[in-house]
């Protein structure tokens, strides 16, 4: 399995803009896609974006046009810019990867440890 490592998170106020980023331990094979999903308190894990080895992107509905997903195949690197944020998207934030290119996270073997996102009203 890949090893995770995200960063970037913490408190911002609505309307603010946050950057994850997500170290992988190892370089992730051709057909690795990354992934990012979030979990709010009381809430199950959401699918937030994923990102093809290619770069072809996928976008949950709620994000759409607010975040962006982004990958370095050279650093072994994916990021997740996130701007409009708003209450709503307060959550841990967890990156992962996957052997096919999926929103759902049953497919993801390699998960992160994840990162607090915070969004003060």
């Amino acid at each position: 399995q890949v090893q995770l490592v995200e960063s970037g998170g913490g408190l911002v106020q609505a309307g603010g803009s946050l950057r994850l980023s997500c170290a992988a331990s190892e370089r992730t094979s051709s057909s690795y896609a990354m992934g990012w999903f979030r979990q709010a308190p009381g809430k199950g894990r959401e699918f937030v974006a994923a990102i093809s080895w290619s770069g072809d992107r996928t976008y949950a509905d709620s994000v759409k046009g607010r975040f962006t997903i982004s990958r370095d195949n050279a650093k072994n690197t994916a990021s997740l810019q996130m701007d409009s944020l708003s209450p709503e998207d307060t959550a841990v934030y967890y990156c992962a990867a996957a052997a096919v290119m999926t929103s759902n996270a049953k497919f993801f073997g390699s998960w992160g440890q994840g990162t607090q996102v915070t969004v003060s009203s």
